[in-house]
């Protein structure tokens, strides 16, 4: 989190910003969080102005901060850069704007999806995209803007001529979808000659929550390729593959980093005492990034095995009577 020792206002951050000579510090992106609207408008006229390198440097500053620090909201900000002229600073703009589930995003995300030139803009209006899809499946979303975003992923995901990554990321999206046609898409998708086509495939069985695909991805947790290993061992752990669980404890000492923390909290998903015992162990090992990643998975694990207390209406209680809990 940023030290508050420089308070700077607004329009200060936005003088800094121009001058081109000065470095983007700590006071001058904070000054940035959460803008007014007023402030939003200062910002847009000013942005044009800025070098390439600049705008590149900001954007990339608060994608990293934003990421780091919670409490920092640049959404509005990002908002603005998203329609730059530069691909990089749109990818960024609209991969900043992860935690932004305001529905008046959806336009500009599928006119981008649509539209945009750059391919790493699409795939990232792709990705960005399947937050609203799942909020669609949990009828949180107007029918109209669920429409909207279901067909403009099923368009892309159809087109054989879009770019494998644009449409991977779309693959990835609408496995939330608790529709047939879902599971079509992701056994067509696992079949194609591409491998990181395969990998995204994986990714969305485990994103489907659907245990149908237990064994396909219980199966790739020996493959060759590390982020297959890496999505398969994740996908377990999202559909509780406890047949997994001999493999997932082999990958625990996996070549590769991200799949060993995978593999970790695959374990703390599906649970059981074998599970346990390893994150146990993994928590007492020399290896810090380890010992906190096998602590995480076993609170998951020690949450997963609270029992649900249900509580039990009885109407012939009086009314000063205590609400009883089921053992």
């Amino acid at each position: 989190m940023f030290g508050n020792n420089e308070c700077l206002t607004f329009e200060e951050a936005l003088l800094q910003l121009a001058d081109e000579g000065t470095s983007l510090s700590s006071p001058v992106l904070y000054a940035l969080s959460a803008p007014s609207s007023t402030e939003i408008q200062l910002f847009r006229q000013q942005w044009p102005s800025l070098s390439l390198e600049r705008r590149r440097k900001l954007i990339t500053l608060l994608t990293e901060s934003a990421e780091a620090d919670f409490e920092l909201d640049f959404n509005a900000i990002f908002r603005v850069t998203m329609e730059d002229e530069d691909e990089q600073v749109r990818t960024l703009s609209i991969e900043g704007l992860w935690e932004d589930d305001e529905v008046t995003l959806i336009p500009p995300l599928v006119r981008t999806l649509r539209h945009d030139p750059a391919m790493s803009a699409r795939a990232a209006a792709a990705a960005s995209l399947g937050r609203f899809v799942l909020m669609a499946e949990l009828e949180e979303l107007d029918q109209r803007y669920a429409k909207l975003v279901r067909g403009s992923l099923l368009e892309v995901i159809h087109n054989r001529d879009e770019h494998v990554e644009v449409r991977r990321r779309a693959v990835e999206s609408v496995a939330y979808l608790g529709e047939d046609y879902v599971q079509e898409i992701i056994a067509v998708a696992y079949k194609e000659p591409d491998e990181s086509m395969r990998i995204s495939a994986v990714f969305a069985m485990g994103r489907s929550a659907d245990k149908a695909w237990s064994s396909i991805v219980q199966s790739e947790l020996s493959n060759a390729n590390p982020a297959m290993r890496y999505e398969a061992a994740r996908a377990c752990g999202e559909l509780e593959v406890k047949e997994a669980v001999p493999a997932l404890i082999q990958l625990v000492s996996d070549p590769d980093r991200e799949v060993q923390f995978a593999a970790i909290a695959a374990l703390g998903q599906i649970g059981g005492q074998r599970a346990r015992r390893i994150l146990e162990r993994c928590c007492r090992s020399a290896d810090k990034v380890m010992r906190l990643a096998a602590e995480d998975a076993l609170a998951e694990l020690e949450l997963g095995q609270q029992p649900l207390d249900l509580f039990i209406y009885n109407p012939n209680m009086g009314q000063d009577d205590d609400i009883e809990l089921e053992d």
